[in-house]
């Protein structure tokens, strides 16, 4: 059993796999099931994952019931979260302190979710390690960097965040149970988890993923070619509706930009072929003012390019909108010469 186990593991860049593998399987039953035994008992974990995967013959569809039960049913503990990444930074230049401190940690935040069904992303990672575990599934939980427009990081930021891989017909898959949950919403007695759920994070195509996640371990991206952190950091900011629509930020890679007034800039993005072009534009905030913008659009076989002409200098939040809603955000700066 090892010996196929590293065999994986060293075919793991040529056979990664995203959502796209499976749009023979209509996942209306695994969600069905899930929604059926919501605030079900952690308790007995075995039986309630027996429950939700008994009646699936692919493991795809007993992963899905397994995950959609956990991105419905567990809440996103916001100060639980504050508390690990207090003490990850005081670990960050201990790599192996960092590693042997999570793993001593992970059992208590389960015990913890188990009985409030609260928890922070390593409670998520590891529940769904486990129930996929529990149904004869082969799952990781990957540490890493997550990166969003409020979680901003620095070359010396210590690791914030955890996930999954799956694996499912001999071909690893990315997912993140936090993101697909909801998310913490910032009111006046304080931060509060709201539930919405984003099935985008569910099977997501990793080259979309690393856009956001960067994991501790090169392997894990499930990429052959794995940007530097630098790259990571630097690159534009991705929000859940790319995730929604699969469209992914090819170029520019980075997130902030120079130009000349009269030049352009061209924004390329891998699409599906279902994305309607017509609901493709720009959103350009400066100086307090935003103006929509219908940029020149040319598309190929794999996406399509969003072209702007900046007529006036200045600094210029340039957001890319598909149906109105921001799928990633550059800065430009644009000189008078």
């Amino acid at each position: 059993m090892k010996l196929v186990y590293l065999f994986i593991l060293t075919g793991l860049y040529n056979s990664y796999g995203q959502r796209s593998d499976f749009l023979e399987i209509d996942f209306k039953k695994a969600d069905s099931v899930a929604l059926s035994h919501k605030g079900t008992s952690l308790k007995n974990l075995p039986l309630l994952t027996y429950k939700l995967t008994g009646n699936f013959t692919t493991d795809v569809e007993k992963f899905r019931a397994i995950y959609t039960w956990v991105c419905t049913n567990i809440e996103n503990d916001y100060t639980a979260y504050l508390r690990t990444s207090n003490k990850r930074k005081k670990l960050s230049d201990d790599r192996e302190g960092f590693l042997k401190w999570n793993h001593s940690f992970t059992p208590k935040v389960f015990e913890k979710l188990l009985t409030t069904k609260k928890t922070a992303c390593t409670g998520y990672a590891y529940l769904i390690k486990e129930m996929a575990n529990l149904a004869g599934l082969k799952s990781e939980i990957v540490d890493g960097h997550g990166r969003t427009a409020t979680l901003r990081l620095q070359e010396e930021s210590s690791a914030n965040h955890s996930w999954n891989t799956i694996l499912l017909q001999n071909k690893w898959y990315v997912c993140d149970a936090t993101w697909s949950a909801g998310l913490i919403v910032v009111e006046e007695d304080g931060p509060r988890f709201k539930s919405q759920y984003t099935d985008g994070y569910f099977l997501a195509e990793p080259q979309l993923f690393i856009k956001n996640h960067y994991p501790l371990e090169a392997k894990w991206s499930l990429l052959e070619k794995v940007p530097s952190y630098t790259e990571f950091i630097t690159g534009p900011v991705v929000y859940k509706q790319a995730f929604s629509n699969n469209i992914i930020p090819i170029a520019p890679q980075q997130m902030y930009l120079e130009t000349v007034k009269n030049k352009s800039v061209s924004f390329e993005l891998t699409t599906p072929k279902l994305v309607n072009e017509k609901e493709l534009n720009l959103l350009l905030v400066h100086n307090g003012a935003t103006t929509k913008i219908e940029p020149e659009i040319t598309n190929n076989d794999t996406g399509h390019t969003l072209k702007h002409r900046f007529e006036r200098a200045g600094s210029f939040d340039v957001h890319v909108q598909y149906k109105d809603a921001i799928v990633a955000t550059y800065v430009v700066k644009v000189r008078r010469k």
